[in-house]
C-alpha cells in the first residue's frame, strides 16, 4: 500500500473521512486550518463536530466536548487577563481530572510553555524544578499543597480541590463569568516540557513541540487501530509521555475519555464495562494489576468491548502481555519507546503471543537500526545498541544538553536485537549490562525468568561487585502474599530457567520494590546488598 492509501485507511477508520454535518464540518476544517495540529485545533474541531457528545468522564461527573471547549477558551482568557504572554512557564502537578485537561490545553491555547510535573515528586524536587524551569504559576491539585510548602503562595492555583480550606484561587474562580468564545492563534505556538523519571537524581526536563503535521497521528494509529467516537481509559498518568500522547492523538478521533484521580484496579474493570470501552490505556504495572485483581469482579464485569490495551513506559515483564490477554481481551499493543525518542517499535496481540517479550515491529515512517560500538549496522540475531528515527522525538533538555546521534539516528541507551520475522527484542539498558566471568549478562532476562515463579509478585535484578567473576547479577524480590520463599528456592528455580552465569548470587526480599508512577523501578532507592565474600 502507497503512502496515499495508507493515510486515507487510517483517516477513514479513526473518522477525519466520514461523512458528518457539513456545516459543523466546515467549523472543525477552519480551527484545524487556521491552528495545524495541537490540542487547541483539535478540542475546537471536537467541539464542532461532536458539541454533545461526552468529552470527559471522571470522579466530579460528565463534561460534554461543548462544555469542554467552553471551559478551555474561558481559562485561556483568564491567562492572558492575568498578563500571559506566549512562551510563559507554567508548571502543572496534577493526576487525571477534568481540571488537567483545561489546564493543559488553556496553557497550549495561549502559547504558554507547559511544565509537567510528577505527581511523586518530593518538595525538594519540585521546588528546584519550579525555580530552575522558571515558573511563573504553579497549578496543583490541593493534595500536594505540603509539597509545595517553599513555593510562593502567590503562585499557586489549586485544580482538583477536597474542600475549602486552602484559601488559595482555583481554576474555576479564575474563569467564572469570563466568555467562552474561541482564540485566535497565539503568535508563537505552546510547548510542553515532560520530566524524566529522576530514578538517578533530579528529573531532566525534556522538551516536547506541537506536531507539525499529521505523520506522527498517521504512524500511530496506523499500528495501533483506534477508530472513531471510542470510549478511552486513561489509566496511567496524563503528567507522562505515554498518557499525554494517547490524549493528545486521541483528540482527533473525537473519543470520551475516562479519567480518575487514582489507579484502582476494579475501578478500571467496572469502568470498561460500564461504558463499553474500547480503548484502556496503561503503563505494565496496572496491566499487572488488573491481572491480579478481585477474581469476582474480574468474572463477574464483561469487558468484551475491550480492542485497545496500549501499553507503555516500562518493558513487559516474562508473560505478562500474554496472562493479560487470556484474563481479559486479545487486545494489547506494546509501545516500545521513551520521552527522548518518541516510538521505536509497536507489539500487537499475534506478535505478543507469538513471540513474547517481543517489542515489536517499526511503524510506519519510522527508521530502526541495531549498530555496533563502530556505529556499523550488525547481523540479524546479532546484539547492538538500538537507534531510531522518527517525526516525534524530543526537541533536547532544558538544560541545554540532547542524546547522542550517529547518521541522523538517535542513541535509544538500549541494547537489542531484530529476529528472523523483523521483529525486535529488547535486551536492556546499555548501562545496566553486567560482564560476569566474560560473559555479557542482561537482569532483564533473569528478570523474565523469575516473574514467571507463582510464588512471585514482583522482581528486580540489579548488578553487583563480585570477588570470583567480577560481577554478578543480584534479585530483589517481592514474595505474593500468602506465600513462602527461600533464597535457595529462588536459586534452583533460576537454575532450571537461565543460564548459569545469569544465576543470582544474591536474593533480597522485599515488602514492595519503590516504583515510580509509570512503573519504573527506582533503583536508587533498592537498598544495598552486603560485599560478596
Amino acid at each position: 500500500m502507497g503512502d496515499l492509501g495508507y493515510k486515507l485507511k487510517v483517516l477513514r477508520r479513526i473518522g477525519l473521512l466520514k461523512a458528518q454535518n457539513p456545516v459543523r464540518l466546515v467549523k472543525a476544517g477552519k480551527k484545524l486550518a487556521s491552528w495545524g495540529p495541537g490540542f487547541p485545533s483539535a478540542v475546537g474541531a471536537a467541539a464542532a463536530r461532536k458539541p454533545q457528545q461526552v468529552a470527559i468522564i471522571d470522579d466530579a461527573g460528565q463534561l460534554t466536548w461543548r462544555e469542554t471547549s467552553d471551559a478551555i477558551n474561558r481559562l485561556t482568557q483568564a491567562f492572558k487577563d492575568k498578563g500571559f504572554v506566549p512562551g510563559d512557564p507554567i508548571a502543572v502537578l496534577c493526576r487525571n481530572h477534568r481540571h488537567m485537561v483545561i489546564a493543559m490545553v488553556a496553557i497550549s491555547q495561549f502559547g504558554g510553555r507547559m511544565l509537567l510535573l510528577n505527581t511523586m515528586a518530593s518538595g525538594g524536587q519540585l521546588t528546584e524544578l519550579v525555580k530552575r524551569e522558571g515558573a511563573k504559576m504553579v497549578i496543583l491539585d490541593q493534595e500536594f499543597l505540603p509539597v509545595a510548602a517553599d513555593i510562593d503562595r502567590e503562585s499557586i492555583v489549586v485544580a482538583w480541590e477536597d474542600d475549602e480550606t486552602h484559601g488559595l484561587p482555583t481554576l474555576g474562580s479564575l474563569a467564572k463569568g469570563l466568555s467562552p468564545a474561541d482564540h485566535p492563534k497565539p503568535a508563537k505556538p505552546g510547548s510542553i516540557v515532560i520530566f524524566t523519571s529522576g530514578t538517578t537524581g533530579l528529573p531532566k526536563g525534556a522538551k516536547r513541540k506541537e506536531p507539525e503535521n499529521l505523520e506522527p497521528l498517521l504512524t500511530y494509529f496506523g499500528a495501533i487501530p483506534y477508530e472513531g467516537n471510542s470510549t478511552v481509559v486513561v489509566a496511567a498518568p496524563l503528567f507522562h509521555s505515554w498518557g499525554l500522547l494517547n490524549f493528545g492523538f486521541g483528540l482527533s478521533t473525537v473519543p470520551t475519555y475516562v479519567l480518575r484521580r487514582r489507579f484502582v484496579p476494579e475501578q478500571v474493570i467496572r469502568d470498561i464495562a460500564k461504558y463499553k470501552a474500547e480503548v484502556l490505556v496503561v503503563v505494565p504495572l496496572m496491566m499487572q494489576r488488573l491481572v491480579d485483581a478481585d477474581p469476582e469482579v474480574i468474572k463477574n464485569h464483561d469487558v468484551s468491548s475491550l480492542k485497545i490495551t496500549a501499553s507503555s513506559g516500562s518493558a513487559l515483564a516474562g508473560e505478562l502481555a500474554t496472562h493479560f490477554m487470556d484474563t481479559f481481551t486479545d487486545s494489547v499493543y506494546n509501545f516500545y519507546g521513551a520521552t527522548e525518542t518518541g516510538w521505536v517499535t509497536i507489539a500487537g496481540p499475534k506478535d505478543l503471543r507469538d513471540a513474547p517479550g517481543t517489542a515489536g515491529r517499526v511503524p510506519w515512517h519510522t527508521v530502526v537500526k541495531v549498530l555496533d560500538e563502530n556505529g556499523h549496522e550488525v547481523p540479524q540475531g546479532e546484539t547492538g545498541v538500538i537507534h531510531v528515527g522518527n517525526s516525534m522525538m524530543f526537541a533536547g533538555y532544558t538544560d541545554g544538553r540532547t542524546k547522542d546521534f550517529r547518521d541522523g539516528l538517535m542513541h535509544s541507551g538500549d541494547l537489542g536485537y531484530f529476529d528472523e520475522a523483523g521483529r525486535l527484542f529488547v535486551a536492556g539498558r546499555d548501562d545496566d549490562m553486567v560482564i560476569s566471568g566474560g560473559e555479557n549478562v542482561f537482569p532483564r532476562e533473569l528478570e523474565d525468568a523469575l516473574i514467571e515463579h507463582p510464588k512471585v509478585q514482583d522482581v528486580v535484578v540489579t548488578g553487583i561487585p563480585d570477588p570470583q567473576w567480577g560481577q554478578c547479577l543480584a534479585a530483589y524480590v517481592v514474595v505474593r502474599e500468602g506465600e513462602e520463599l527461600s533464597q535457595d528456592e529462588v536459586v534452583d528455580y533460576a537454575k532450571q530457567h537461565v543460564a548459569r552465569f545469569a544465576v543470582p548470587r544474591a536474593v533480597m526480599f522485599l515488602d514492595e520494590l519503590p516504583r515510580n508512577p509509570t512503573g519504573k523501578v527506582m533503583k536508587r532507592n533498592l537498598p544495598a546488598f552486603e560485599t560478596l565474600s
